[in-house]
């Protein structure tokens, strides 16, 4: 099948109690990893590029490589989304450019002013078939352009969302409840440990997405900063060179308690990069006389797919619904 939008995907996530995994791509082995995963599991997927992922593999190619994914998976539903869109003119050459679905972020300027650029990304979005997805809500963290400090950050205001919705018009909403880009989302300081001294982060506002869900009853919503932050791949990453101490994620559990509500869309990044940096990593250790990219990239992408194979599985509740 051609690539598709986002709208069909949400609509049976909202009402099958699960999440579609909007995983970032930036070459073919991550690409290739993903949707190898998917199509075994009967997974449908959504492939997102960021504004730097453009920036460094380039629209056209990262484009191709996904339109070569649907060649070889015809059998599942791919959407092709821009993460965090920074203004209108990103949002529209990803539109003109092939893309399904965009995301417009304006969660760092006043409401109104949010409101207003939501809207014109919206309304050329529509007139060209494509869907979109805004933000109320600021999270932390480092993502490639999106950096956002603790104290800047802001969780949604559920009192909000029933006009920004109905004023830009917007198709899904990625709201902040306590996720936080990157695979530094929270500093020792903030964990508790449990009973195996392992840190534990604060949990996720559930009240706030319970709110949220009163008052936007059917609509999709969205978590950014989602990524668990595997610590095999952290340990993996320090045992051979790397330097990550403290590298922290959002406890699975509860993001399959997340999924489970109105949350249709839940975006991992890092951990696919904590993967094939670790195996990398480990490989080259390993092999110290290897030098060919196939060799080490292979791997690689074996334990990428592996993850996601257990985030459509164990955590999302996506497999078989293709």
């Amino acid at each position: 099948m051609p690539l598709v939008t986002t709208t069909e995907m949400f609509k049976k996530a909202y009402d099958g109690g699960y999440a579609i995994g909007a995983f970032n791509v930036n070459n073919m082995e991550i690409v290739q990893g993903i949707t190898e995963a998917c199509r075994e599991e009967k997974a449908p997927v959504i492939l997102q590029v960021s504004k730097g992922a453009r920036a460094y593999a380039n629209h056209t190619y990262l484009v191709k490589l996904v339109e070569a994914a649907v060649i070889e998976c015809p059998e599942i539903p791919i959407a092709l989304h821009l993460d965090h869109g920074p203004d209108f003119e990103t949002c529209k050459s990803c539109i003109d450019g092939g893309f399904t679905s965009v995301m417009i972020d304006c969660s760092s300027l006043p409401f109104d002013e949010n409101v207003r650029i939501t809207k014109q990304v919206v309304e050329y979005a529509h007139d060209h078939g494509v869907v979109v997805e805004a933000e109320l809500g600021t999270l932390a963290g480092v993502e490639d352009d999106v950096k956002v400090s603790s104290e800047d950050s802001s969780y949604t205001h559920p009192e909000e969302v029933e006009e920004f919705v109905t004023r830009t018009g917007c198709d899904s909403l990625a709201i902040a409840i306590g996720t936080s880009h990157g695979a530094y989302k929270f500093t020792p300081a903030q964990c508790t440990r449990n009973e195996k001294g392992i840190l534990v982060p604060p949990p996720l506002r559930f009240d706030v997405l319970h709110e949220v869900v009163k008052r936007l009853p059917g609509f999709p919503i969205v978590l950014h900063g989602s990524s668990s932050v595997p610590q095999e791949y952290v340990k993996m990453i320090n045992e051979n060179g790397g330097k990550m101490p403290d590298a922290i994620g959002i406890p699975e559990e509860q993001l399959r308690e997340a999924a489970k509500l109105a949350v249709c869309k839940i975006n991992i990044d890092s951990d696919l990069r904590l993967a094939m940096t670790g195996t990398i990593r480990q490989y080259m250790a390993q092999h110290p006389d290897h030098f060919d990219p196939r060799q080490y990239l292979k791997p690689a992408r074996a334990n990428i797919k592996e993850l996601v194979r257990h985030k459509l599985v164990d955590v999302l509740g996506c497999a078989g619904k293709a």
